[in-house]
C-alpha cells in the first residue's frame, strides 16, 4: 500500500499564495515551501491512509524498515518540496556530508536539484561565482562585492538544475520550483538583500562557514536529460548520481510501472488520475505526494498527469 502524505506548510518572508494552485488549502498568505515528502525533524509528513495513518514518516521509517527494503541508513535520505519564490530567496551555499556531520550535529549535507514548474518572463537564478581563487572569493565576500561575484542565469518553465553542495545559489522572484534534495535543513546564508523579518530584524548570515564550503572554479548547472518513450509515455531522466535519481513521467493513459528501487518518491506536478497498487485504487492529483514501498509490487498509473519520481 502506498504511503499517501499530508503536506507540511512553511511560512517564509519571500513566500506567497501561488501554491494554492497545487490543490492545497494554504494556512497563510506567506507560504514559501510545501514539504511534500519529508521525514526530517523540522517537518515530517503524516501518513494519510492504511495501517500507518497519523504516524509521521520518520516514525514509519524507524519502526517499519521492511517497507523501505532495509535501507542502510538510520535517517530517511531524501526530501521533496515545492517552493513559491514570490520574492527573491537569500543567496546560500550548503555543506557536504563530511562538513555537515562535523559542524551540524550529524546532519546530512545538502545536494539538491530544481525542476522549474513555472517562471515569470526574464526570471533568473544565481548559480555559482566568478571567483577563481580562495583569496578572490574571501575578498569579495568580506567587501560585499556581490554584483561581480554571483553568476546569474535566465530560467524558464521546464528547466532543470543540479545544485551540488558547495555551489552558491539563489532563486529569483517569480519562480515556482519542485526541489529534490538530501534530507537536510542546513543552509548557510551569504546575502539576504538587507531584508528584515516580521520582528524587524535581519536574518543571520553565515559568511565564515560559507567560506569553508564554497567550491572554487567553473560551475555549470547544465545536465543532459535523457528522454525516451516507454509504453507511449514520455520519460525524461534529469540526473542520476549517488545522491538521487530524478525522472519526469508524462502519462497519458495507462502505464504499467516497474519500480527501479525498493521504494520511490512520487510527486504529481500536473493533471490527475490514479495509482493502482496490488489492485487497490488511490486517486491522485496535482499536488499529491506519496511513496511506493518495497511491498508495492504491482503498480499501474492511469490518467493524464505529469509526475516527478525520485529515488536513491
Amino acid at each position: 500500500m502506498p504511503l499517501m502524505l499530508e503536506p507540511v506548510f512553511k511560512e517564509r518572508i519571500w513566500g506567497g499564495t501561488n501554491l494554492a494552485a497545487y490543490n492545497y488549502h494554504l494556512p497563510s498568505e506567506h507560504i514559501g515551501e510545501v514539504w511534500g515528502i519529508s521525514a526530517h525533524q523540522n517537518g515530517a509528513n503524516r501518513i494519510k491512509n492504511g495501517p500507518y495513518a497519523n504516524m509521521t514518516l520518520d516514525e514509519v521509517w524507524t519502526s517499519q524498515p521492511k517497507l523501505f527494503g532495509e535501507f542502510p541508513t538510520h535517517k530517511f535520505p531524501l526530501l521533496t518540496k515545492l517552493l513559491d519564490a514570490t520574492e527573491k530567496l537569500s543567496v546560500q551555499v550548503h555543506p557536504d556530508d563530511t562538513y555537515a556531520y562535523e559542524h551540524e550535529n550529524g546532519e546530512y549535507g545538502k545536494t539538491e536539484c530544481w525542476y522549474i514548474l513555472d517562471a515569470k518572463e526574464d526570471a533568473e537564478i544565481i548559480y555559482g561565482t566568478t571567483a577563481r581563487s580562495k583569496e578572490e572569493l574571501d575578498y569579495k565576500l568580506d567587501h560585499k562585492h556581490f554584483d561581480t561575484l554571483f553568476r546569474r542565469i535566465k530560467v524558464k518553465k521546464g528547466d532543470f538544475f543540479f545544485v551540488p553542495s558547495g555551489t552558491v545559489h539563489g532563486i529569483g522572484d517569480g519562480i515556482i520550483i519542485l526541489e529534490t534534495q538530501q534530507s537536510s535543513d542546513t543552509n548557510y546564508r551569504i546575502y539576504d538583500y538587507d531584508r528584515k523579518d516580521k520582528l524587524g530584524k535581519h536574518r543571520p548570515l553565515h559568511i565564515e562557514k560559507s567560506k569553508d564550503v564554497i567550491n572554487i572554479g567553473d560551475e555549470s548547472p547544465n545536465v543532459l536529460p535523457h528522454t525516451e518513450i516507454i509504453e507511449n509515455h514520455k520519460c525524461t531522466t534529469f540526473v542520476k548520481n549517488h545522491f538521487f535519481t530524478v525522472v519526469k513521467w508524462e502519462i497519458k493513459g495507462t502505464l504499467n510501472y516497474m519500480k527501479p528501487r525498493e521504494f520511490i518518491l512520487v510527486s504529481v506536478i500536473d493533471g490527475h488520475g490514479q495509482v493502482i497498487t496490488d489492485g487497490e485504487i488511490h486517486h491522485i492529483q496535482k499536488g499529491s505526494h506519496f511513496i511506493l514501498t518495497a511491498e508495492d509490487l504491482d503498480n499501474v498509473f492511469e490518467g493524464e498527469m505529469n509526475l516527478i519520481i525520485s529515488y536513491v
